[in-house]
């Protein structure tokens, strides 16, 4: 793709949204809305940083040409770095184990400029549920997100502005396993959506003791999977949202309220 200059009042911005199981991507117009049909391929393993980076510029290839771009990556992120990559470090994907070269490629690999030359132009790089939650927050309040899908994402905003990022997915959380490995997609699948359920909400309960959040907003591909009777009292502050919302805060990387740093 050559490099385009932004000379339109309204830009149009390319929005990647990188998952474990599956790359998406759609452009958006000055509103967020969507002003192509979003395109998604399956994720393959192994996943060295530039096969991601050439599977993410032919993913993009049919799309309308933007100005900018965004992408919303799962694992730690700083100014368009990546500083840890869970899914992408291993051998075959999630829960096999790690391989020593994959996890050296991709330890401080500059995402943001890697896409910026592959894709020729300008682009931005942050966790992906960051993202996400920047396209859903009501901006008031002490409001947390949280993803279910491949792994578990969280994200934290005060009134509208993006926290510091915290990678919450690989602390302790029960019998020993990390938030990741007991609400992930292979945990669910072995024990079956009524106790991840279960396992969903004790993780709720966690949250709002460590943040006493105003709001929760719970998204992801497992999103849909939540049972409303398990919530209890806590369901007055939670909404669930579409998966969409992964592309769709692609812009918000550009207006200030999800800063990649």
């Amino acid at each position: 793709m050559r490099f385009v200059h932004q000379t339109a009042e309204h830009p149009l911005t390319l929005a990647i949204d990188v998952g474990g199981t599956g790359l998406k991507a759609s452009v958006l117009g000055h509103d967020g809305s969507m002003a192509a049909d979003r395109v998604k391929v399956a994720t393959t393993y192994p996943m060295a940083p530039d096969a991601m980076v050439a599977a993410l510029t032919k993913l993009v290839e049919p799309l309308p040409t933007a100005d900018r771009a965004s992408c919303g990556f799962p694992g730690m992120v700083r100014k368009g770095r990546i500083l840890s990559a869970p899914h992408f470090v291993t051998e075959k994907g999630p829960g096999t184990a790690v391989d020593p070269k994959l996890f050296k490629a991709w330890k401080s690999f500059d995402m943001a400029a890697a896409l910026a030359t592959s894709l020729g132009m300008r682009t931005k790089v942050a966790n992906d549920a960051d993202v996400q939650g920047a396209a859903v927050v009501g901006g008031e309040g002490l409001e947390v997100v949280i993803t279910l899908g491949t792994g578990f994402g969280t994200a934290v905003f005060m009134d509208g502005q993006l926290m510091p990022h915290l990678e919450i997915a690989h602390q302790p959380f029960r019998k020993g396993e990390t938030y990741n490995e007991q609400l992930g997609e292979l945990a669910r699948k072995k024990i079956g959506d009524k106790d991840w359920n279960r396992r969903v909400r004790q993780a709720i309960d966690c949250l709002d003791a460590l943040f006493f959040f105003d709001h929760l907003y719970i998204g992801g591909g497992n999103g849909t999977r939540i049972h409303r009777d398990d919530l209890g009292d806590v369901l007055e502050r939670i909404t669930v949202v579409d998966n969409s919302a992964g592309i769709l805060g692609g812009i918000k990387l550009w207006e200030g309220s999800a800063p990649t740093a």
